[in-house]
């Protein structure tokens, strides 16, 4: 197969500095806490959890043997037809117009090897170049004509990517093309194909927070892609695609902001019955190449940002991709990475013929990453809350249905072994040595154990480690978890938390605790014999996430309900109240107003103060007050002669601020050491 280029990033690519060699001898280290809070449930693992991207231009996309590979890294949901290839392709003579396509690869023979890989399918109809009658005729192709019951269908691959902000790399043959115009189109797709079979799901492409073009504002347009797209095509959609390249090994990090901010432009522009609509990963890679692509590094970083993404509830993680091909090739760790961005390998050579990948469908490392998520996270788990105090190792944890506790732990440190201490909350562990799976650096497979105990490990350097634990005592009997919580009358320092019973075990339900659970740490907030429960004294302006479990007459504990997770506000009246608007973006950098009003008595000299919610943002500059920033604290004071402020007045202050990660603007502000009402 030629060395087909497979994408351009929708996003600059960030560099690091190069990982060095490790020594001979790894380094001993004090132990690292890791707790594990069962009480602080996340998002449950989906059937499509882990996917990867096949594309047209891969001889090797339908053979078995490729198949057998995905199969055995627990793969559940594959992506056609490859990334921008899908704006060019039409599939019902399987070409690709100014594209290559390798023989073997048309969409029956790609539904074989789903079938084979014991997978679901997720098909990206062609929007740059194609109809709404094509598509249509695929879903009748597919799922009438073939039975293949194909449920996901994506509108387009990375259509921002059309020109319309400047970039062009998308097929667009649209003579408009704004997101509106895109919008438009997803309608009449959704329409068109969903009269076919009801029953399908359709996506409609957004930008990821923080990437290139998220913020922008085309000109001519309402509103940023999102606002657009969201506005038009919301109420016609079933989930929403994003794109993440992050370019660095260390960004795990953003993704809870990341979906939060999603899922809230989703609440606030898709209308009426919004929560329906999913989230879909359908491209990721750590996008690293100089930092170890398909070395363990990256290995490394894929594990912990599938974890974190579908902990934070979205239900799929698709890697890009099966089969890549080589791209600059450096030592990394003590092994040849080959700048590959597949899974496996293709046998492909550089250019000169100098250099090599291993025989074809060898696997890279961050197929074992796959591979041991797979293991450690099964359909029907559910995440909760795991963290530690050392920032080179990750923790994600997850509950199984039958009471196991399942740890993933992280070690991204080159040349330090760390020994671990786990702490548990809401789960005791039983005695004895827990199953053990190990991935270390240049191992060709995961290795299984019984080793150690459910509270002390030792993690070698550059590794994946998954221990699973079972429970003390016997799981029979206990009552089901709560249903799905839900706030009302949420004020500046309380709010209204409900649920739907739990259903009882062998012995009845006597009470209902709620959690408030920040990370691992957590905290009981009260308890009640009813399903409603008015929590007080919170902070204003913060977010908090709550669970409830359900306690019989016995003792006996259910497992976790399903995260809440809600805001509260700022004073409804007080001495001041401010308002900060976000007037142009520009997708890693705003100007930013905020409007200061006096609802107090006359002042004379004011100092307004607020922090930075993330540490990935800063203050370029600001005017008309003297700024400056300590740490995350941002301390504003008028100007000399101007801080007059009579009852009622108001006065503006601008300011640059910078982010290298999702935008989440400050929420609470103080004046003279009051807390302001943010409006």
């Amino acid at each position: 197969m030629p060395n087909v280029p497979l994408r351009v990033a929708s996003a600059v690519l960030l560099t690091l500095a190069a990982l060095t060699v490790p020594p001979a001898h790894a380094e001993e280290a004090a132990p690292v806490a890791v707790t594990v809070n069962a009480r602080a449930a996340l998002a449950a693992v989906p059937e499509t959890a882990i996917g990867a991207n096949h594309a047209i231009w891969d001889s090797r996309l339908g053979t078995d043997e490729t198949a057998d590979r995905l199969k055995d890294a627990g793969v559940k949901l594959l992506r056609y037809p490859g990334g921008s290839y899908s704006d060019i392709y039409h599939w019902a003579d399987h070409t690709a117009p100014g594209g290559y396509v390798a023989p073997d690869t048309d969409f029956d023979t790609f539904m074989r090897g789903v079938r084979r890989t014991g997978a679901q399918a997720m098909v990206t109809a062609n929007y740059g170049t194609g109809t709404a009658e094509e598509a249509a005729a695929w879903v009748r192709h597919a799922n009438v004509t073939k039975g293949y019951g194909v449920t996901y269908w994506e509108i387009g691959n990375e259509n921002y990517g059309n020109g319309h902000y400047g970039s062009a790399w998308e097929a667009d043959a649209h003579a408009d093309k704004s997101p509106a115009e895109y919008a438009r189109n997803v309608v009449a797709y959704a329409e068109a194909m969903k009269a076919v079979d009801p029953a399908i799901k359709v996506g409609a492409v957004l930008t990821t927070a923080a990437n290139w073009p998220d913020g922008l504002v085309g000109d001519g347009d309402d509103g940023t892609w999102n606002k657009v797209v969201l506005s038009i095509a919301g109420p016609k959609i079933d989930f929403v695609i994003l794109h993440w390249y992050p370019g660095a090994l260390d960004k795990a990090a953003h993704v809870p902001d990341m979906i939060r901010l999603t899922r809230r432009q989703i609440a606030e522009y898709a209308g009426p019955g919004s929560d329906r609509i999913g989230i879909a990963m359908t491209e990721f890679n750590t996008g690293s190449s100089s930092n170890g692509t398909n070395t363990q590094p990256g290995a490394l970083a894929a594990a912990d940002a599938y974890a974190t993404l579908l902990a934070n509830g979205v239900f799929t993680v698709d890697w890009w991709n099966v089969h890549n091909g080589i791209g600059a090739v450096t030592q990394v760790e003590g092994h040849t990475d080959y700048g590959d961005f597949g899974l496996l390998s293709s046998a492909a050579c550089t250019s000169a013929g100098d250099v090599c990948e291993p025989p074809a469908n060898t696997p890279f490392a961050p197929y074992y990453a796959l591979q041991m998520m797979s293991r450690f996270a099964r359909p029907g788990d559910r995440f909760v809350a795991a963290a530690t105090d050392e920032p080179k190792v990750a923790a994600h944890a997850v509950r199984r249905p039958g009471g196991d506790l399942a740890v993933m732990l992280i070690n991204t440190s080159s040349d330090t072994s760390y020994p671990v201490t786990i702490g548990y909350s809401g789960f005791s562990p039983a005695s004895g040595a827990p199953t053990v799976l190990t991935h270390t650096n240049g191992a060709t497979g995961i290795t299984g154990s019984t080793a150690g105990s459910a509270t002390g490990q030792t993690l070698p350097p550059l590794s994946l480690t998954t221990i699973v634990v079972r429970p003390a005592a016997a799981q029979e009997g206990l009552p089901g978890a709560p249903g799905q919580p839900a706030v009302s009358n949420v004020t500046d320092t309380a709010a209204t938390i409900s649920w739907p019973a739990a259903s009882a075990g062998t012995r009845p339900i006597v009470k209902y605790e709620v959690h408030r659970n920040d990370g691992a740490a957590g905290e009981q907030l009260g308890e009640t014999a009813g399903t409603s429960f008015r929590v007080a004294n919170l902070t204003p302006g913060t977010r908090h996430t709550v669970n409830v479990v359900a306690r019989d007459g016995a003792g006996g504990v259910s497992p976790a309900s399903p995260p809440l997770t809600f805001t509260t506000g700022t004073p409804a009246s007080g001495s001041c109240a401010v308002r900060l608007t976000d007037q142009s973006d520009w997708g890693n950098g705003y100007v930013g107003a905020i409007e200061i009003t006096n609802n107090g008595a006359p002042v004379n000299g004011w100092t307004l103060h607020f922090r930075w919610p993330r540490p990935w943002q800063s203050l370029g500059s600001g005017w008309s007050a003297v700024w400056t920033q300590e740490g995350s604290e941002v301390t504003v004071v008028n100007e000399p002669g101007g801080g007059s402020l009579a009852t009622g007045a108001s006065t503006t202050v601008g300011f640059v601020g910078n982010y290298s990660g999702p935008n989440v603007l400050p929420a609470v502000f103080t004046l003279n050491g009051a807390v302001c009402t943010t409006r």
